[in-house]
């Protein structure tokens, strides 16, 4: 077995490992504190399966750098070497509103370059990922290149926080130009939906590394393009304002409308 397959069979138990631990959290009474408002939860599970991952990496690829959400990895001012990206619970929220559409997310970067990504619906038993280079797949199988629909043929997921800004009109003139507005409260879970098709695009208002790093591996090996929403190269050591859409949706929206920048 080579590395790349050691490390992609390895992740994927850990991901199985780690399910079975948020779901066993609903037997018992969750510790839930805020971060940064009501809406910006973190949870004692949160915290539990990421301290789980770092300690398998540490483990098994000793000396290997971390970026974690919950902070139990390194500090990062660059990306050399083989960095880990890990957001052990993406939609928070809903974890502990709905135990309902939350992910694991997982992806590996070598030098700046995403080489593997994962997120994992946990109570959909769906597992998304993609290997540089080599296709993208759920379950195991194979996903197509995503048909290039454009904004007026599909549904787009438009963050709550661009749709309830007030002074951004222009979030809700591509909600009306599309077929209509979806949104999930999970990125993971939003990703993968523009990933199959379900999705014209996803407008992100301000995504964290951690939101970003495993669905872009994903996304970039059906088609679709994801950048900042200047147009520039996703920054993986800050915060991202995002758009995630097929080619053509990409190009209409970055041409018409005039979002915050």
């Amino acid at each position: 077995m080579n590395q790349l397959d050691k490390r992609n069979q390895l992740i994927k138990e850990w991901i199985s490992e780690a399910a079975e631990i948020s779901k066993a959290s609903f037997e018992n009474e969750l510790v839930i504190h805020e971060k940064t408002n009501r809406t910006d939860l973190v949870t004692n599970i949160d915290k539990e399966i990421e301290r789980f991952f770092i300690e398998k990496i540490e483990t098994f690829f000793p000396g290997e750098r971390i970026l974690g959400e919950e902070g139990s990895g390194h500090q990062m001012t660059d990306l050399e070497g083989i960095v880990w990206i890990i957001d052990p619970i993406d939609g928070t929220l809903n974890f502990v509103k709905q135990q309902n559409d939350f992910a694991i997310m997982i992806s590996i970067y070598e030098d700046g370059i995403g080489q593997l990504g994962y997120i994992y619906d946990v109570m959909q038993d769906a597992l998304y990922f993609a290997t540089k280079g080599q296709g993208a797949y759920l379950n195991g199988r194979r996903l197509k290149n995503v048909e290039d629909t454009p904004l007026n043929q599909g549904l787009i997921a438009i963050s709550h926080r661009l749709m309830a800004d007030e002074t951004n009109e222009e979030a809700r003139k591509i909600g009306r130009a599309s077929s209509g507005v979806r949104m999930i409260g999970s990125a993971g879970l939003e990703t993968v939906h523009v990933i199959t098709g379900r999705l014209v695009g996803y407008l992100g208002a301000s995504l964290a590394p951690w939101d970003i790093a495993a669905g872009k591996i994903i996304a970039e090996e059906v088609g679709l393009v994801y950048t900042q929403l200047n147009g520039k190269k996703i920054d993986l050591l800050k915060h991202n304002a995002t758009i995630l859409a097929t080619p053509r949706a990409y190009n209409e929206i970055m041409k018409n409308y005039h979002l915050e920048r």
